[in-house]
């Protein structure tokens, strides 16, 4: 269901629910909600979330969230409807309106009648291990529109400027039958570049006063990049960054072909220049079907999940293995210089 009407939808704004809203759709999510974590109906709960259900669709993002062991048949059951939705990822350092201008994209789109689905990820306290969550505050516009679903996720010390679920997050809003999805990032730095792997098209944001020229230069999260948006455009030296950035691309190598980024000046606060982004956004998703890219990029997506997936379970399974107690003995033969932790954790997993 890809309808921009969202009649008798709900909408859930960081996992608070919501009443459901149809009768059809009110009894799917209250016999769903009463199943317990470990015997979650995940082809019901999907469905329901397909029906236009916010509180079943919250469910199933905090199944991802949280790891449940029930994840495994909601995957399942998702794999089929997945595969449709745009996704657009938007990161850069913090401060430079990545959360406004993801609120003026969100806009845009609902006025063309289209879905849209949010996941911001915020940072974790490394103390408290708490998160803020501030980006429902900046998107409180959208809070009562039934065709938008804004979750707030922590990263909960995951690198990268992602949280480490939000690969199965994406794949349930895509199965929910959202036609875009933004992904913003936590403020990042030059090496966070994670969010390139998961989104068709990347927008790297930049703002006036956030470094000189020697930034551009520098490799790392500038080149990852299918749009650079030059926010907070009203501002003093708006234009130095919009050249520098000119003179990196000139200075790039480029293939034959191959999609060279726009730099797109905006002020999302008063919605300057977004349409303007919106319609280089489809000009890059319309290459990336032309040229084969989307394919490529979507089978990168499925092998980086498929990666940190078994990364994972195999960590699951270390740290199963009997006798903690092996572990810190190795631990501190390793520290003591009288073995290397290769051969330590060459033991550990010989067990």
């Amino acid at each position: 269901m890809r309808d921009g009407s969202g009649a008798g939808r709900t909408v859930i704004v960081g996992g608070g629910a919501a009443l459901a809203g149809t009768a059809g759709t009110a009894m799917a999510a209250t016999a769903a909600a009463g199943l317990g974590v470990a015997g979650t109906d995940a082809a019901a709960l999907v469905a329901a979330a397909r029906d236009g259900d916010s509180r079943s669709l919250a469910r199933l993002v905090s199944l991802a969230e949280n790891g449940s062991p029930a994840l495994r048949p909601v995957m399942r059951a998702v794999a089929p409807y997945a595969g449709h939705a745009r996704v657009v990822g938007l990161t850069g350092s913090p401060g430079v309106g990545k959360s406004t201008v993801t609120g003026a994209l969100v806009r845009a789109y609902r006025s063309g009648g289209l879905r849209v689905g949010v996941l911001a990820i915020d940072p974790t306290s490394p103390f408290s291990g708490g998160a803020l969550l501030g980006d429902r505050v900046r998107m409180t516009e959208h809070a009562t529109d039934t065709g938008v679903f804004i979750r707030s996720m922590a990263s909960r010390g995951h690198l990268g400027g992602l949280s480490w679920s939000a690969p199965q997050a994406l794949r349930i809003l895509d199965a929910a039958g959202f036609d875009v999805i933004c992904v913003e990032t936590v403020g990042v730095g030059q090496a966070e570049v994670e969010i390139a792997s998961l989104a068709d098209s990347t927008l790297v944001i930049l703002a006036p006063g956030m470094g000189d020229s020697i930034q551009a230069a520098k490799a790392g999260i500038l080149e990852i990049a299918d749009l650079f948006v030059v926010n907070k455009a009203d501002r003093p030296g708006a234009h130095d960054v919009e050249r520098d950035l000119r003179n990196m691309l000139a200075m790039a190598p480029r293939a034959p072909g191959a999609w060279k980024p726009p730099i797109i000046s905006t002020c999302a606060a008063s919605g300057d220049g977004i349409g303007d982004l919106v319609a280089r956004l489809d000009e890059h998703w319309a290459w990336l079907g032309e040229s084969g890219e989307l394919d490529r990029r979507r089978v990168t997506r499925a092998r980086e999940e498929i990666s940190a997936i078994a990364v994972a379970s195999i960590r699951l399974r270390i740290g199963a293995l009997p006798g903690e107690s092996r572990l810190d003995e190795l631990s501190g033969l390793v520290a003591a210089g009288k073995l290397d932790p290769y051969s330590a954790a060459d033991e550990l997993i010989a067990g």
